[in-house]
């Protein structure tokens, strides 16, 4: 997939070592936990990404952001499909291309992608505090609902078919 300033490349395990300095900052888990990973459990990690769900009827989509102008990973946006037409969405970019507009940029590619696929309804979990993550739900076309799940707000797109 590629969008103005993006190419969104299918996650490899070969991208750990690069995305493992892109999400080197601890802050960057503040609301959703855990710290960051070191290269080989990085590593580990995309391996099983990679293999995919162990349920047959859920698709794991990962990919990395690569910044065109900056030859360099920036990020990652994910989508996880239920076989009854559901998305979970999430995005992340590392703390030195914050505030640039590429996670919305690569959500928005994502969104476009998913309407191109048996997929009804998109989800994202948004920390009620994380104002970043909530203003690039909304610039996809995500709104929010009263729904919380550990602790995050559940944010909704229907798609029409």
């Amino acid at each position: 997939m590629h969008t103005d300033r993006l190419d969104l490349l299918p996650l490899g395990v070969e991208h750990a070592h690069e995305m493992a300095v892109v999400l080197s900052d601890p802050a960057l888990h503040a609301f959703i936990g855990g710290e960051p990973l070191a290269p080989d459990a990085l590593r580990a990690r995309y391996g099983r990404l990679v293999a995919g769900s162990p349920d047959p009827s859920v698709s794991w989509c990962n990919w990395v952001l690569r910044a065109r102008r900056e030859v360099q990973l920036v990020g990652t946006v994910q989508a996880t499909i239920t076989a009854r037409g559901a998305a979970e969405i999430a995005w992340v970019v590392g703390t030195p291309w914050q505030g640039r507009g590429y996670a919305s940029e690569a959500a928005r590619g994502l969104v476009e992608w998913l309407r191109d696929h048996p997929v009804h309804t998109i989800v994202a979990h948004i920390h009620p505090a994380h104002t970043a993550s909530a203003t690039v739900a909304a610039a996809v076309g995500l709104s929010p609902t009263d729904e919380v799940h550990d602790g995050e707000q559940r944010w909704r797109l229907r798609l029409h078919p």
